[in-house]
């Protein structure tokens, strides 16, 4: 990657500087949608994606045949609290699923032929427990941003982003909080599954959270609030953005990552769509603050990238039938 960036403010001038969209493929698009053999409209939002995907890619007729999948693992020292229902051993355990294939997102990704890719970040060092302190230093932070912006394959038509970590459903209720308020008891969820009594106890610890980090907004949310995982998502998703790589979002925690780059520039995730919304209480509630749609409700809630990764079918599908659908001149078809 050239122009990396060495500091929280160079990350900035990147969010920045990132192209949009190619307008004249998005004419072009629209165009081709307009001459297609369907009614105007009957495909309705694929109709929408496939001009969105075509923007991103610089042509009128978009593709999704080299998806990729990226999936960041990392381990927080926020567990130390008893934020999880399980233990942060599991975090690696699950990683030796990922690469032995074993995992839900190994045959969603195989199902739709996305390259998937699997990053342990450090997962011997837990990230610092965000009530005491931050949960990185600026140093490890960049180490995990730049490793999500080096995994992104510049080859990819698409990319998801997931991730694995025991506490993170913590701490993205955090890092949600920290940028839109409200009550914290509304972005905090069940997670891995704990009880009642497990809410209330994450409860505190957001709400423990906000107050030591209260500067904390964008960047900083993420660095004092976040996790190695949730850092690198969010590298992956800038590096997205300067390659033109449209970007399904997945759950809670890959949404809160996202959102961090949205506080620092308010377009930065105009390549992105909703894969799904899950089942954790916050995603709703901070995908309305994003004014991203879900593509998918299946009451999902396993992370992985799992949602994101099933989501590629529709962009397929969208793809498809812009790219090969035949015009009413080429059919030899009355458009009326």
């Amino acid at each position: 990657m050239s122009n990396r960036p060495e500091t929280l403010n160079d990350i900035r001038a990147l969010l920045a500087a990132a192209p949009g969209p190619d307008g004249d493929a998005i004419a072009a698009a629209e165009a081709r949608n307009g001459q297609l053999t369907k009614p105007p409209g009957a495909l309705g939002r694929l109709e929408d994606l496939a001009i969105w995907m075509g923007g991103w890619q610089g042509t009128d007729k978009p593709h999704a045949d080299a998806p990729q999948v990226l999936i960041f693992a990392g381990n927080h020292g926020v567990t130390a609290q008893g934020v999880s229902a399980f233990p942060a051993e599991v975090t690696a355990q699950m990683v030796l699923n990922f690469q032995a294939g074993g995992a839900a997102i190994n045959q969603l990704s195989n199902l739709f032929g996305a390259r998937m890719d699997v990053h342990a970040l450090d997962l011997d060092r837990p990230t610092g427990d965000f009530t005491q302190g931050p949960a990185m230093d600026e140093a490890e932070f960049l180490t995990a941003f730049l490793a999500g912006c080096d995994a992104v394959d510049p080859g990819a038509d698409v990319l998801v982003t997931g991730e694995m970590g025991i506490g993170n459903t913590t701490s993205a209720a955090a890092i949600a909080y920290s940028h839109y308020r409200g009550a914290a008891e509304t972005w905090v969820g069940r997670g891995t599954g704990v009880d009642d009594a497990g809410v209330q106890n994450k409860t505190r610890v957001v709400e423990e959270a906000a107050r030591l980090h209260a500067f904390a907004t964008g960047l900083e949310a993420l660095r004092c609030l976040g996790g190695r995982e949730l850092a690198a998502m969010a590298g992956a998703i800038a590096r997205a953005r300067t390659l033109r790589i449209p970007v399904i979002l997945d759950g809670f925690i890959c949404t809160a990552a996202a959102a961090c780059l949205v506080a620092e520039y308010p377009g930065a995730l105009d390549h992105c769509v909703a894969g799904h919304m899950s089942e954790e209480p916050g995603h709703a509630k901070l995908l309305q603050e994003l004014g991203k749609e879900p593509l998918l409700r299946l009451g999902m809630r396993l992370g992985e990238g799992s949602g994101a990764a099933l989501a590629i079918g529709v962009l397929k599908g969208a793809a498809a039938c812009q790219s090969g659908m035949a015009t009413f001149a080429e059919a030899g078809v009355s458009d009326g």
